[in-house]
């Protein structure tokens, strides 16, 4: 420290001059005045020496009564510290007076226009952002979600989504729609020549591969005689449009029965257990599969692009979106003025009983830390924190010592 070696040297300076003013300067006046100065500060020094050093150490290593103090009253000092801390510098009434009187939202608000209102800020914000999704390891998120689902899946009883989805299906008519879809797209296949022709084929080979005896064998040879592929197949193409343009028609008798039909059907699934059991197996199977990791890591890839490719886009316009959204924000906010009073109250509330809950944890920390330093350590910080402005008082000795001792060399 440098005020110990200032210190040192005015102890030095007076010893010298003690010894050169003693033997080797004539004997006159001025000498006496130098020697009675020199020597009394060299006393002071010397007292004020052993006074500082008493307090951290034995001086010289010699055990001295009412030596080494900090040391001996180290549970006094550590506990007049710690009473100090918790009852007049960080007691609990002071901390919630300022907390009282501190405007959270306001202050956060204010640091964020001034932030957000420079670029470098938003750049640096936006660089921080692109870093960080860049960074991000998909191949382990995807694993995670993947292992999510399936348990999601095994622990999932499906039997109340289905019975929810076929009392949806029911009540807002999508049977209906259903059948609509199907005749329609069934319709247009039918009314193709290729479908045609095939219906005639596969009616006109299973006529003939009939064996009825009989009059009806007599008029079902009659009836293949007459008829050919081309001819069997326009009329059941015929019969079938017939029959799909009925089923269209909202009054139609056969369409109810066969949308009854349907919805009992419907209804009935959640209540098979097997159709249940085998359905369930079906979803773990595939959300098991590798293609399914696969797929979600894809969609994240995807995603990270997106999110990179925007973020791009505010690098290039300055942040223009943060500044965006911070208005957006203070906007929405400030028609929010209860709300954010209720808010502010409640987090200084919260503050409050925490500091009031866990005050004592000051003084157990600063303990808990001092206890764990030797006397050494101790004895360093101390002299690092308080012995230069000690050090000083060796110097003042010695320099009052010298001045005290001229002043007495006149009487």
């Amino acid at each position: 420290m440098k005020s110990r070696y200032i210190a040192g040297i005015s102890l030095a300076v007076m010893g010298a001059g003690f010894i050169t003013t003693r033997w080797w300067l004539p004997d006159n006046a001025w000498t006496h005045l130098l020697e009675s100065g020199f020597e009394a500060g060299l006393v002071g020094g010397i007292a004020d020496w052993f006074a500082v050093t008493a307090l951290f150490r034995h001086p010289m290593g010699i055990p001295i009564p009412h030596t080494s103090l900090l040391l001996k009253n180290r549970a006094k000092i550590v506990n007049s510290l710690i009473s100090a801390m918790e009852n007049e510098l960080l007691n609990k009434e002071s901390i919630t007076r300022k907390l009282s009187g501190f405007q959270l939202f306001a202050g956060a608000a204010s640091a964020a226009t001034r932030l957000i209102g420079k670029r470098k800020f938003r750049l640096a914000a936006v660089d921080f952002a692109q870093s960080a999704v860049e960074r991000l390891p998909l191949e382990r998120v995807s694993s995670v979600l993947h292992g999510f689902l399936a348990d999601y899946v095994k622990k999932q009883d499906f039997t109340p989504i289905v019975r929810k989805l076929a009392d949806r299906f029911v009540h807002e008519r999508w049977d209906e729609r259903a059948l609509d879809y199907g005749l329609e797209h069934v319709g247009h296949w039918i009314r193709k020549r290729e479908t045609e022709e095939m219906l005639g084929k596969l009616a006109f080979k299973k006529l003939e591969e009939l064996k009825v005896g009989g009059f009806m064998g007599f008029a079902l040879q009659a009836f293949v005689g007459f008829m050919n592929e081309e001819k069997l197949g326009g009329l059941i193409q015929n019969m079938l449009l017939s029959t799909m343009q009925e089923l269209s028609h909202p009054g139609s008798p056969h369409r109810q029965k066969l949308l009854l039909e349907v919805r009992a059907q419907a209804e009935k699934l959640a209540d098979n257990e097997e159709l249940m059991l085998k359905l369930k197996q079906l979803i773990e199977q595939g959300v098991d599969s590798v293609e399914t990791e696969r797929f979600i890591h894809l969609r994240l890839e995807e995603l990270r692009q997106l999110v990179l490719d925007k973020l791009e886009e505010q690098h290039r316009s300055g942040g223009r979106a943060i500044v965006q959204g911070y208005r957006f924000a203070t906007d929405y906010l400030s028609g929010k003025q209860e709300m954010l009073a209720n808010w502010e109250e409640g987090i200084r509330g919260y503050l409050v009983r925490l500091i009031e809950n866990n005050h004592y944890r000051i003084g157990a920390l600063v303990r808990d830390n001092l206890e764990r330093m030797d006397d050494k350590a101790l004895v360093s910080m101390l002299e690092e924190k308080v012995g230069n402005d000690l050090q000083w008082i060796r110097v003042n000795g010695a320099i009052c010592g010298f001045v005290v001792g001229v002043i007495l060399s006149f009487f």
